[in-house]
């Protein structure tokens, strides 16, 4: 070795240059100073650092919906779920939300008795929900009763109006 190769050689430490030797590369100070990372410049790499310390899974997961920006679907679909807790066991026996659109919750009811009675109850429901999940959004509730069969669809419906005068 030349003396130039041995004071090169010497800046490396030696368990580089036994590792570059071993691989049949000649150890120089030029290559190791060239896969050295920078110290200083990278902020995010610095051990201790603020913000550095490990999440818990609910605080990752609840980072990742607020940056993706999920937050207001789930608590729609949070309000769907827990309709239950928010109306009343007795009350979630006879109605069901059905649709959430544009700030409009709309709940299907076992009767029309059960829909008039739950429009009495509408601001103590909105209440509740705005207090539990304010970023669903939901500003009105309607509340409608159970779907009446229609004559007009079926396997055997005719197009049109039809006879008249069929009862009476």
């Amino acid at each position: 070795m030349s003396a130039a190769s041995d004071a090169a050689a010497s800046d490396i430490p030696e368990t580089v240059a036994t590792y570059l030797r071993l691989r049949g590369l000649t150890p120089s100070s030029r290559s190791w100073r060239k896969k050295r990372r920078r110290g200083g410049d990278d902020d995010e790499n610095v051990p201790f650092a603020p913000g550095r310390d490990p999440l818990g899974l609910g605080a990752a997961i609840a980072e990742l919906t607020r940056s993706a920006g999920w937050d207001s679907v789930l608590a729609k679909e949070e309000v769907v779920l827990k309709w239950a807790d928010l109306a009343g066991a007795d009350v979630a026996q006879h109605s069901e939300p059905v649709s959430l659109e544009r700030g409009l919750l709309t709940v299907r009811c076992d009767s029309t008795a059960w829909a008039k009675n739950l429009t009495y109850m509408r601001a103590v429901i909105l209440t509740e929900i705005g207090k539990r999940y304010p970023d669903a959004g939901v500003e009105n509730l309607r509340f409608i009763g159970p779907d009446v069969p229609s004559w007009k669809w079926g396997p055997r419906a005719v197009p049109g109006r039809g006879p008249r005068d069929t009862y009476g």
